[in-house]
């Protein structure tokens, strides 16, 4: 009993150790100084931190479905040029509310701002 309860609380520790912090703001390790990106420029039209961001989350959200190339699969639309057919607004849109097939909320507040800023470049 007391190498299962020594083997649940390692176990424990080691997983909340791999999930991190979560910190806001990067800090740039080879310089020491914090990127931050301003909520008034955005930083996506440059392909900045958000966009990078952005992609991230799309290939971590959005490649189950929509393939490792976002080419599309089955029944699921191609996203890989889903910028020339949709705005970003648009694009939000459908990740906060779904359409069709695909669920609502996979990605919320920043999170789907990012992926959809992102998605809006792919055309």
């Amino acid at each position: 009993m007391k190498k299962a309860w020594l083997a649940l609380v390692f176990g424990s520790a080691l997983f909340l150790a791999a999930c991190g912090g979560g910190d806001d703001e990067a800090t740039d390790t080879n310089t020491g100084t914090e990127d931050t990106v301003t909520e008034e420029t955005g930083d996506t039209a440059t392909g900045g931190a958000d966009a990078a961001a952005g992609e991230e989350l799309v290939q971590s959200s959005c490649t189950s479905c929509h393939g490792g190339n976002l080419q599309g699969m089955g029944n699921t639309p191609a996203l890989s040029d889903v910028g020339s057919r949709l705005s970003e607004e648009e694009i939000h849109d459908v990740i906060v509310n779904g359409r069709g097939g695909m669920p609502k909320g996979l990605l919320q507040g920043e999170d789907a701002e990012a992926a959809a800023a992102w998605l809006a470049q792919q055309q």
